[in-house]
């Protein structure tokens, strides 16, 4: 088991800033990515389905002998993971937003959270919230559209610019002095974002925190790959696979990219 690949599933690429935070933290580990791109984005869609889909996305990477899931999606993560670890034997990784250390950390007591629908209306995020936010005001914003734009590979365009701007505008007017970025897509926005946001703004996401994570539930359960070959990485889209292995091709490892129809 400790030689199996750790499984990955998003809506689309976004989960991919989280594997490069897993790969870099632990370089021995195989991994399988998922990107459910035909379907993306989950936010949009009904919690119903956003649970068949993490299921299906699930059941594929079982069926690879992944010991390991990690749900690199806000949005499946919030609606589907209880299921998920209720109905599975092995151990699933989830991404919620960050509140916590923006709340910790926050002079203004005034944070934002852009993120889907999907995440923003679900009972795990306002009990997140609940519990971390006390005294804090949370200024949430849907990022509409922004999934769409970073599917397409529209990093740095003027639509994803001026999208920005308009969900930024009105919590910048409120005085926020962090932003919490709860959608695994929204890390590839951070260069634009530091272009539009003023300096005392801190841009807060999740990758390094679950990376960490997933190698404490890795050591606990005896699964920690011990081996000395180079680990190897599957990713699947099944959509664009040209683009998907446009977000990873910097990243310096042994990887295979291809469409799967799933």
């Amino acid at each position: 088991m400790r030689a199996n690949a750790i499984g990955i599933f998003d809506s689309g690429i976004g989960g991919t800033s989280i594997w490069m935070e897993i790969q870099e933290l632990l370089p021995n580990e195989n991994c399988i990515y998922l990107a459910d791109s035909k379907n993306a984005p989950y936010g949009e869609k009904s919690p119903k389905e956003i649970l068949r889909l993490s299921i299906k996305n699930t059941e594929y990477l079982l069926g690879r002998n992944c010991k390991l899931i990690v749900v690199a999606c806000n949005t499946a993560t919030t609606n589907a993971i209880d299921y998920l670890r209720k109905n599975y034997a092995v151990p699933f990784i989830g991404i919620e937003p960050a509140i916590k250390p923006a709340a910790l950390n926050s002079r203004s007591k005034k944070i934002g959270v852009l993120a889907t629908k999907g995440t923003l209306a679900s009972s795990l995020f306002h009990s997140t919230a609940q519990h971390h936010a006390e005294g804090i005001t949370i200024l949430e914003q849907q990022g509409t559209g922004l999934v769409e734009l970073i599917e397409s590979g529209q990093l740095n365009s003027d639509a994803t610019r001026e999208l920005l701007k308009s969900f930024l505008r009105p919590m910048l007017d409120k005085g926020i002095d962090h932003l919490v970025l709860g959608c695994t897509h929204y890390p590839y926005l951070i260069p634009l974002l530091k272009e539009v946001l003023p300096e005392n703004v801190k841009i807060i996401d999740s990758g390094e925190a679950v990376a960490r994570q997933t190698k404490v539930v890795l050591e606990k359960n005896a699964l920690l790959n011990t081996s000395d070959s180079q680990a190897v990485h599957h990713f699947y889209s099944n959509s664009d696979a040209q683009i998907l292995q446009g977000f990873i091709a910097h990243v310096d490892v042994k990887k295979e990219v291809g469409f799967l129809d799933f």
